[in-house]
């Protein structure tokens, strides 16, 4: 009845624990409703956006057109170079016609897969990572993630190389083809930043296997002060000097407007890249994956607006500063381990493991799936294997809430 692809697909839903449970807390209208701990957003900065877009944002007929006429059109692309060249600093400023526009990261992730590899190629990662990634770029591209075995502080060490050179030897012994190495910096689930020699050490190793490197910055603003004060600051990789490095068309990054302006809802997102090619192949495809005029709209008008994004920014960073102690606090209490040294993004990544059931009839997986359960049972939810950490009974608890749910649910 299906295609093989779609039969795949198919099979993709049947996966225990695949997608993530809603929310249904609120504290009056449903407060025995389920809190939540897996979706990264970032929910107290909401609000701030919607008032935003509902005072300052003016709809017009190019809003709801198929295409924006020509000066309105070359709006976003300014807007997205102005604030991605202060955020990011790249080494060379980025020039607007080298920002692609869809419709998010996501749609981009799968844009780059279909574009870059073949069917049945791999892109290497290290794991830890966003479990999402085998969707993004596996269900219509076909691709498949390779993981690269680092531990989730290892990862961040220019060591982990060895983990890539192996990854990569294995899968050519095996007949896959890698295509492209992905990064996500600041790191998804981890919530650190990649330090300089490291960002470096896996650029030279792309290069030296022709690979493509995909920099993931969607978490770019959302770096906090933790507290630490070893923590690793952001660097974009575009900030590096890439002579004698790794060719420039080799290298893309991803952004958008899901995480650093709260608004996953909105579908926007921007490829930066100097590979022509690739973008004419994106462009190809774009009918598929474009953003919505309304989006764009939006989109524009938030970026023109510097003012608004350096206040929005600062208050973001202070509230994801103090739900980051606050949840650290309550682990450090309670006696629960968790990657140190965070200082980006919504989540900490937490060990769990001496509460998994003893049950040796189950496999280990099925064990975390089962803790899983008991906390949906009491009311808080953790996405069980989403991160496919090596070891089990690791969860990424997102921390980016409202204060007192942040509190309720911990307590749960």
């Amino acid at each position: 009845m299906l295609s093989f692809r779609g039969a795949e697909n198919v099979r993709e839903l049947d996966i225990p624990w695949r997608y993530s449970l809603t929310q249904t807390y609120h504290p009056e209208e449903n407060p025995t409703g389920l809190i939540s701990f897996g979706m990264a957003e970032n929910k107290p900065m909401r609000a701030d956006i919607a008032k935003y877009i509902n005072e300052k944002v003016v709809f017009t007929q190019d809003s709801i057109s198929y295409r924006s006429s020509a000066p309105t059109a070359a709006r976003l692309p300014a807007a997205a170079a102005v604030h991605l060249n202060n955020i990011l600093k790249p080494l060379a400023p980025i020039d607007p016609e080298h920002i692609f526009v869809a419709d998010s990261p996501t749609s981009l992730g799968s844009m780059l897969g279909y574009s870059l590899a073949e069917r049945g190629d791999g892109i290497l990662v290290s794991r830890p990572a966003y479990g999402r990634f085998e969707l993004d770029y596996g269900v219509e591209s076909g691709v498949k993630m390779v993981y690269a075995d680092t531990a989730a502080e290892d990862a961040f060490s220019p060591s982990s190389v060895e983990k890539y050179e192996l990854a990569l030897k294995t899968a050519k012994e095996r007949g896959m083809k890698i295509r492209a190495v992905l990064l996500v910096n600041p790191h998804n689930p981890v919530g650190r930043c990649y330090p300089v020699e490291t960002l470096k050490a896996i650029a030279r190793f792309c290069s030296r296997h022709s690979l493509h490197l995909i920099s993931d910055e969607v978490y770019a603003s959302c770096v906090f002060d933790s507290g630490d004060p070893e923590a690793v600051p952001f660097t974009s990789i575009l900030s590096l000097g890439f002579t004698g490095l790794i060719d420039p068309n080799l290298v893309h990054v991803l952004y958008g407007f899901s995480k650093d302006f709260a608004s996953g809802g909105l579908h926007l997102g921007f490829l930066v890249t100097q590979n022509q090619q690739l973008r004419q192949a994106c462009k190809a495809i774009l009918r598929l994956h474009g953003a919505s005029q309304a989006a764009v709209t939006i989109g524009t008008a938030i970026l023109e607006d510097q003012d608004f994004v350096s206040k929005f920014t600062a208050k973001s960073r202070q509230n994801l500063a103090s739900a980051y102690r606050l949840t650290t606090s309550v682990l450090n209490k309670e006696g629960i381990n968790y990657v140190k040294g965070g200082n980006a993004g919504f989540f900490v990544y937490i060990d769990l493991s001496p509460y998994l059931p003893p049950d040796s009839d189950i496999t280990p997986r099925q064990r975390e799936f089962a803790l899983a359960q008991r906390l949906v049972d009491a009311g808080v939810f953790l996405h069980p294997g989403e991160e496919h950490s090596m070891e089990i009974g690791w969860f990424r608890l997102v921390f980016s809430q409202e204060e007192d749910t942040l509190k309720e649910g911990l307590n749960r």
